[in-house]
């Protein structure tokens, strides 16, 4: 297959009722009706917000912003479209008196680190509410930004549950045109709008159009290396992405757990097939 062949088109009725199914029997198997959702202005957490509505009821879902001082004024006014449109609750809350202590603790951060703190001060307000709107936090981030590792553990990676994680980026901006995202919202470059100016392609060095032929072809069609160049791909282009696959397995899994028992929790203890669920 020629990298212009590799087709990501999916069935967005099928998704939209495998999605929405998901998130309704993940929240109510574990004795919950509501759902949080971080809600930033872009596609991603757009789309998870429209299905989380989708599943339990606009009235369940509560939209947190979560702005810096140097957030774009732009973000807040997309995430404000979204929960007009769809109805939901909503809560902003600002960050900067919250991270700033820390910034000034440490002048010498640069961008990555003070952007690593953003995220992970959202995850703690997002868990906050999780417990004054019980509700649990649903996920917004897709398969192309966890396979890549770009995402702050235990900050935007933070979840109970991710709808949208195995949708590439491409495949997101299907779902969300067809559920009524605003355009606008998808149309736009992707931005963890994190500090100004900042992209997620601009960071990446590639556009997620590329890098999504590729990962579905390493990832789901199990080609080699070799294949995705035959089949047109850069040779240092595939290279650097597979090492960033690689190099973000952490990211992925829960940390290993040094085995000492017959039953090791992420080992052999997997599944609770007897325990009732």
């Amino acid at each position: 297959m020629l990298k212009e062949q590799v087709d990501l088109a999916i069935h967005v009725e099928l998704a939209k009722r495998i999605l929405t199914g998901f998130i309704h029997s993940e929240i109510t198997r574990m004795g919950f009706q509501r759902a949080v959702v971080g809600l930033s202005g872009g596609v991603d957490s757009a789309l998870s917000c429209t299905l989380a509505a989708l599943a339990l009821g606009a009235e369940n879902v509560l939209a947190v912003r979560m702005p810096y001082r140097t957030s774009s004024s732009e973000s807040l006014e997309h995430a404000q479209m979204v929960i007009d449109q769809l109805g939901v609750q909503s809560l902003t809350v600002e960050i900067t008196p919250m991270v700033e202590p820390l910034f000034e603790r440490f002048p010498e951060m640069n961008a990555m680190r003070r952007g690593n703190v953003m995220a992970r001060q959202r995850m703690i307000i997002l868990y906050d509410q999780s417990v004054a709107f019980n509700g649990l936090v649903v996920g917004t981030g897709n398969k192309t930004e966890i396979l890549l590792g770009y995402t702050t553990l235990y900050g935007d990676s933070a979840c109970a549950l991710n709808p949208i994680g195995d949708l590439y980026k491409t495949q997101v901006r299907q779902l969300a045109r067809a559920l009524g995202v605003p355009p606008v919202i998808i149309e736009k470059p992707p931005t963890a709008d994190l500090w100004k100016g900042q992209t997620d392609e601009g960071e990446l060095g590639y556009t997620y159009a590329e890098v999504d032929k590729l990962l579905y072809l390493l990832v789901d069609q199990r080609y080699t290396p070799a294949e995705c160049m035959e089949a047109g791909f850069d040779e240092g282009f595939v290279h650097s992405v597979v090492e960033r696959v690689r190099r973000n397995q952490f990211k992925r899994v829960l940390p290993p757990i040094a085995k000492l028992s017959n039953r090791t929790v992420g080992y052999d203890f997997l599944y609770l097939r007897d325990w009732g669920t």
